[in-house]
């Protein structure tokens, strides 16, 4: 028997492929049952966002979802995408032409190259459809909605493009796959780094957040735990990482790096 007590956000609709659950007023988690992130609808007072939006497949359920809240695509003006991998972005290329698509610069980079190695396409079996992103965002941006003031941090580590959204005065955390409920990190892929990760969680450590709204999972209401638990399994990581490699010989591994540098440096004396 589970000793987690009763979850205190209501659930709005459940069907076979996803749930739509109300985190906070105006704040929707729509959380698929398959491989595809939570996407979340924000419903501000002077404009809507949506942060994330899941599998190409799961497109009919989540518009399923939002107009149960009365609120179809062309009534959503931005998407934010928190990274580049697909289970978080495949739908956008939907919300093309009626709404602007939003990622972090190294994000956008990544998605508007087609990158297919550091998008996942193969692991989630997403269709090649290109996906334009029309804001490139920055540490510090501010996503101001009216009744809601959504800042942007940069939190690398999952990969190098992760973002954060944070609004101070509502303690809403929208951490995508930085952090999870019970501590669980989003793992370390591509270009990310778990030295990174590490930086990042002690940055939304540092944040008074009251709710987290994460990439997969639950809802959580106790982020300040979750996050304690996130920095100790990553210390702990980083520790078996140095484990693995100890037992390489440090100048054999870098001699033929060493001897790139001096074929470069003999260049000058040419």
């Amino acid at each position: 028997m589970s000793d987690r007590k009763p979850s205190p956000f209501p659930i709005l609709l459940n069907n076979d492929v996803c749930s739509l659950i109300q985190a906070a007023e105006d704040v929707y988690q729509i959380r698929f049952k398959n491989r595809a992130a939570n996407a979340y609808l924000v419903r501000g007072k002077s404009r809507t966002i949506m942060i994330d939006v899941g599998l190409s497949s799961n497109y009919p359920a989540l518009l399923e979802c939002l107009h149960h809240l009365g609120c179809p695509p062309e009534k959503i003006d931005m998407v934010v995408l928190s990274h580049e991998h697909l289970d978080h972005i495949g739908a956008a290329y939907h919300f093309h032409g009626r709404t602007i698509i939003a990622a972090h610069r190294l994000a956008a980079n990544k998605i508007m190259l087609r990158d297919d190695f550091s998008m996942l396409r193969k692991m989630f079996n997403e269709p090649d459809v290109a996906i334009n992103i029309d804001i490139w965002l920055e540490e510090g941006n501010l996503l101001d909605l009216g009744n809601f003031r959504l800042n942007v941090m940069y939190t690398p580590g999952h990969t190098s493009a992760c973002i954060s959204l944070f609004d101070q005065d509502q303690g809403l955390l929208f951490a995508a796959d930085t952090l999870m409920p019970g501590g669980v990190m989003g793992g370390v892929f591509g270009s990310g780094s778990i030295s990174d990760y590490i930086q990042s969680l002690e940055r939304l450590k540092g944040l008074n957040s009251k709710i987290l709204l994460s990439g997969h999972g639950r809802l959580s209401d106790t982020p300040q735990d979750d996050v304690r638990i996130a920095i100790q399994r990553s210390h702990g990581l980083l520790s078996d990482t140095a484990q693995l490699f100890d037992p390489l010989d440090a100048r054999s591994n870098f001699e033929p790096i060493m001897q790139s540098v001096r074929d470069l440096n003999k260049l000058d004396d040419a």
